[in-house]
């Protein structure tokens, strides 16, 4: 589905999902057309218990990118100074689920932390590009996501790498929606929020990126090909439980996470396990 001026679309005569192929055929300009030439219908069935499941607005992405420690406050907490260089790593596409999907925390696990994030939605293959302002370009749009870590495994049985607290099933819930990077034009200008059972945690924003945007993209391209529909992580402000003020999450706890623009989104937490 898209929505568009408050009118919802049903875009299974354009496509037969939202996915990297979608994007590679042109992506949001593609379904405008359809829109603009009557190729599509609009959705009127009211959204209720037989509504069609909402899931992650981008379904099988080729990648999972992350950067870490974007934010120069979020690296003072975590121990670290503010880095120099991009520090990349990756999620397993598989984390990503619905937005108000549960999140299931690992069987022994101690440390599961919250991250909310901007996440940015490659539109056009993308490499060795010289310039922030080019590299934007190929940006088809931005959503939220929470970068759900299991910091013991993340940074004290690593190995030297972080994957390993980063890549359980539900580590990555994303959307409810994809917003065009066209109707945004202040993304170095979004405050960004996160809650745990009501009470604040994050409370930030974007203007606080130490790489923004252009310099994000611009960089990954120099040592990658971006391809349409890959996912992109942006980093966490200030106020995890890894800074050691708040616990981690337990099962009942309630996260919520929130960015100027492209929306809210909520997860309850539970064991991924069971105790029988």
């Amino acid at each position: 589905m898209a929505i568009v001026d408050e009118r919802t679309y049903d875009l299974r005569s354009v496509t037969n999902d939202i996915d990297p192929e979608l994007f590679e055929l042109g992506g949001f300009d593609l379904v405008e057309r359809a829109i603009r030439d009557g190729a599509v219908v609009e959705y009127r069935e009211p959204f209720g218990p037989r509504s069609p499941r909402i899931g992650a607005p981008l379904s099988q992405p080729t990648a999972l990118i992350c950067i870490g420690m974007n934010y120069a406050v979020h690296a003072v907490e975590s121990g670290s100074a503010p880095p120099s260089e991009l520090v990349l790593f990756f999620k397993h596409p598989h984390t990503i689920v619905g937005s108000n999907y549960a999140v299931l925390v690992r069987p022994r696990s101690e440390k599961t932390d919250w991250k909310v994030e901007l996440t940015v939605i490659g539109g056009r293959r993308a490499r060795y590009l010289n310039s922030e302002a080019e590299a934007v370009t190929h940006v088809a749009g931005f959503a939220i996501s929470n970068d759900v870590s299991e910091r013991k495994n993340q940074l004290e049985t690593a190995g030297g790498q972080w994957n390993k607290g980063k890549s359980s099933e539900t580590f990555n819930p994303f959307g409810h929606w994809i917003i065009s990077a066209t109707s945004i034009d202040h993304s170095d200008d979004l405050r960004i929020q996160s809650w745990v059972n009501g009470q604040p945690r994050q409370d930030s924003n974007t203007s606080d990126l130490i790489f923004r945007i252009g310099a994000i993209i611009q960089q990954l391209i120099n040592v990658m090909v971006l391809e349409p529909g890959d996912v992109i992580n942006t980093g966490t402000p200030q106020g995890v439980a890894l800074s050691g003020r708040f616990p981690f999450l337990r099962a009942g706890d309630v996260v919520e996470c929130e960015i100027e623009g492209p929306g809210p989104q909520r997860q309850v937490v539970e064991n991924g396990w069971s105790d029988e």
